[in-house]
């Protein structure tokens, strides 16, 4: 379980994220949206260890995060520059095994899997710049579930996508969310994005990053890329937000 009690940070003497409280789950699926500059990311880098915040606390299992966690893996938007160029796939998840100190002899039937499971089982040669982003992102994926998570932050990692690719990846990552048990909290600007993936959506006023909605996201499961984006809640949850994002950009 992730929580967020009274917590506030300044970056460069600015208040950029202020009295932030709510608590993720274990196994939840919760999406944060907000306009540019909200301290979307900020946030996610509060809950990944990586910032320290200046009041309050940020604790995962009643831990306080004060240093990032091998059971909390962080997936980036820009994957190009997350991935090693001088690796192949199989290097590149090799290198959360290596990390772990998982024996080299065991490490090949580990990438074997992840790599069929992430959509890349014929691909454990090729180095990223031969790959589309689509499947660098994967690659990324399967690097991150290389750490045996307990816990996904995702920094709008499909933001860079063609709508095709994007829609297919939120799918797989449902389906292997769903299959791991893994905590997700998920940064994106899509509304249609967060309401498809979460179970739940904050949503983030600027200057500072606060707080300013909440809503269930009470749609069946599993999802379904054309169902579920007619279903009238669905729509309904799409119009609360987008009214939202528009008075915060007001």
């Amino acid at each position: 379980m992730m929580t967020f009690a009274q917590t506030t940070i300044e970056l460069g003497g600015k208040v950029i994220v202020d009295d932030l409280n709510f608590t993720v789950g274990r196994g939840e699926f919760v999406c944060v949206i907000g306009a540019s500059g909200c301290g979307k990311t900020t946030a996610l880098r509060l809950a990944a260890g990586l910032y320290q915040p200046t009041a309050g606390a940020v604790t995962f299992d009643g831990k306080k995060m004060t240093a990032p966690r091998r059971d909390i893996a962080i997936i980036f938007q820009d994957y190009g520059k997350a991935l090693l160029p001088w690796r192949t796939a199989a290097g590149n998840v090799s290198l959360a095994l290596e990390a772990a100190g998982v024996p080299s002899a065991k490490r090949a039937p580990r990438i074997a899997e992840l790599l069929a499971k992430v959509g890349l089982p014929d691909h454990a040669e090729k180095y990223p710049a031969e790959m589309s982003g689509g499947m660098q992102q994967r690659l990324q994926i399967a690097r991150c579930l290389a750490q045996d998570p307990v816990a996904l932050l995702m920094d709008e990692p499909f933001g860079a996508l063609d709508a095709m690719t994007r829609q297919g990846l939120q799918d797989e990552v449902l389906s292997l969310v769903a299959a791991s048990g893994a905590t997700v909290l998920f940064v994106t600007h899509d509304l249609e994005e967060a309401i498809y993936l979460g179970d739940r959506v904050i949503g983030l006023l600027p200057h500072p990053g606060r707080i300013g909605i909440e809503v269930m996201v009470d749609l069946p499961r599993p999802r379904d890329q054309l169902t579920t984006r007619e279903h009238p809640e669905f729509l309904r949850l799409r119009r609360e937000l987008f009214d939202f994002i528009k008075k915060t950009e007001g």
